[in-house]
């Protein structure tokens, strides 16, 4: 019988060894058994919590979200201004932060999007992450523009920086945070700059 408590130290156990194997081997070698092995558990632990290799996988791709979500959720409880730009850099911040450009979670980001496009499961998870970055992009260019120029400007931000960050990954150097910064900085301010006086 498992000990009380110890699912979610397991669980997150696997989850890091599947980082750690994704970052070393890739997704598709990243099999059950390596992953076991880096976590210290038989292969049938996975099972018992996450059913199977996807199960494991959709898991390790939801705790990426939450913290690139936590991450965010933090920067904005530490604001003192409470501008459109300000809200807008945050969001920028989040997605460029330690936790979502270290090799792991870059290597693990970019082997989702592409088994997103055969599972439904990851798929599904991988709509649910494009739609909250629009929507809270949206969201603050909405309180400086109307509403089609918001869209607008949240479809092309969002789509800048996912293309930052993947340029970044792809680079096969260390991923220059400041410059990516920089530029979706830039198309902000140039979006914000059209505001209605």
């Amino acid at each position: 019988m498992p000990k009380v408590g110890m699912q979610p130290i397991r669980r997150q156990q696997l989850i890091e060894a599947t980082l750690t194997a994704i970052d070393q081997v890739g997704m598709a070698d990243a099999s059950i058994a390596l992953i076991a092995r880096l976590a210290g558990v038989s292969n049938g632990i996975i099972s018992h919590y996450f059913q199977d290799k996807n199960g494991l996988i959709a898991a390790t791709m939801r705790y990426l979200m939450n913290v690139l979500i936590e991450n965010v959720y933090e920067r904005r409880l530490a604001l003192k201004d409470d501008s459109p730009r300000a809200h807008i850099q945050v969001i920028i911040g989040g997605n460029f932060d330690a936790s979502q450009v270290n090799g792991p979670a870059m290597k693990t980001w970019l082997a989702f999007w592409a088994a997103s496009m055969h599972h439904p499961s990851l798929h599904r998870l991988q709509r649910i992450n494009d739609q909250r970055l629009y929507s809270n992009l949206c969201c603050q260019f909405r309180r400086a523009l109307p509403l089609p120029e918001a869209r607008s400007a949240a479809r092309g931000l969002a789509a800048l920086i996912d293309g930052l960050w993947l340029r970044g990954a792809l680079s096969g150097d260390a991923f220059d945070t400041e410059q990516a910064q920089r530029i979706a900085y830039e198309y902000m301010d140039f979006q914000l700059a059209k505001q209605v006086s």
